[in-house]
């Protein structure tokens, strides 16, 4: 059992079934999934590690269409299958930005979702809980644990999805960026004991304008201080600073970001970059003139295009 397995309360991992899915996943008034996407819970019965707690998700302003949904404290996945004639097997757990303050479900989860599905890959939108003390033991561990359980759910459902159990990838945007990217580099220690490395481990990441340090010099500070509180301690600091944790294990990435990014510099990607090269992984990445940050898939460069292009010269798509 690894070190973070023994701070949370194992959970037993049970597949759910899609037709039940609806009913039992919550879904909130302005968050609107597409009509052919389906909701299911993250976890059958209690959530690992959680603290007993009422129901805190809100969305930050029911009038915006690019739904932001706070305080999550029961995460969903929401799936979208392709046209059985375009599938290629391919599958990807998306994980949105807000800063380990929120999800932004449409502009980095459902939007993109729609965009794979379209091009034959399945997609999953994580509605991962934001880190809060309020609701669960150790928060720092929250978001992880949720997204290793994605992947393995997805994993576990691959026969029934029709998904190839070794193409299945992960893709964060900003904050989720940092999550993904977590999933990449720690899935060798499971945060909880039920699941094994090989379930949890992503087949390749996509980090679009990703957080990846928690260094003061090039860190998003606010993701920071959200995951691990104030002061975050220099041990956690450096184990959530993702470019110092790769290693040659580390799945193949792809990296968007702009350079004129205000809010995430763009060291952070270039980072990530230089210790993949490092430790041999391959890796693209693609620097974007402009955009500043926050864009989702309204760039006026394709980015998509080009990760499309990336995954089959890498054998994934």
């Amino acid at each position: 059992m690894g070190d973070i397995a023994k701070r949370v309360v194992a959970g037993i991992v049970t597949a759910l079934v899609v037709g039940v899915c609806l009913p039992a996943a919550r879904v909130l008034a302005g968050e609107n999934p597409p009509q052919d996407a389906f909701v299911m819970k993250l976890y059958d019965g209690d959530i690992p590690g959680a603290v007993a707690s009422e129901d805190l998700e809100t969305i930050r302003d029911p009038e915006h269409p690019d739904t932001f949904i706070q305080k999550v404290t029961y995460p969903t996945l929401t799936g979208y299958l392709p046209n059985p004639e375009l599938a290629t097997g391919v599958a990807v757990v998306i994980c949105p930005g807000g800063g380990y303050g929120g999800v932004s479900i449409v502009k980095e989860g459902y939007q993109v979702a729609e965009r794979l599905q379209s091009q034959g890959i399945a997609a999953f939108v994580l509605k991962y809980r934001d880190p809060l003390d309020a609701t669960m033991a150790d928060k720092k561990f929250g978001p992880l644990q949720d997204v290793q359980q994605a992947l393995a759910k997805v994993r576990s459902n691959a026969q029934q999805w029709h998904l190839n159990a070794d193409k299945i990838g992960v893709m964060g945007f900003s904050a989720g960026g940092h999550l993904a990217s977590s999933a990449a580099v720690h899935f060798n220690d499971p945060v909880l004991s039920s699941l094994a490395p090989d379930e949890v481990r992503p087949d390749f990441q996509v980090l679009i304008y990703p957080v990846i340090s928690f260094d003061d010099a090039i860190g998003h500070l606010g993701s920071r201080t959200n995951l691990l509180g104030d002061p975050a301690g220099q041990k956690w600091i450096d184990y959530f600073s993702n470019d110092t944790q790769v290693n040659a294990q580390t799945p193949p990435a792809f990296l968007v970001h702009a350079g004129d990014d205000g809010s995430v510099v763009v060291e952070n990607s270039l980072s990530y970059y230089r210790a993949l090269k490092a430790s041999d992984v391959a890796a693209g990445m693609l620097i974007l003139p402009s955009g500043g940050h926050g864009f989702g898939m309204r760039n006026p460069v394709d980015w998509f295009a080009t990760m499309l292009q990336w995954m089959k010269s890498e054998g994934i798509y």
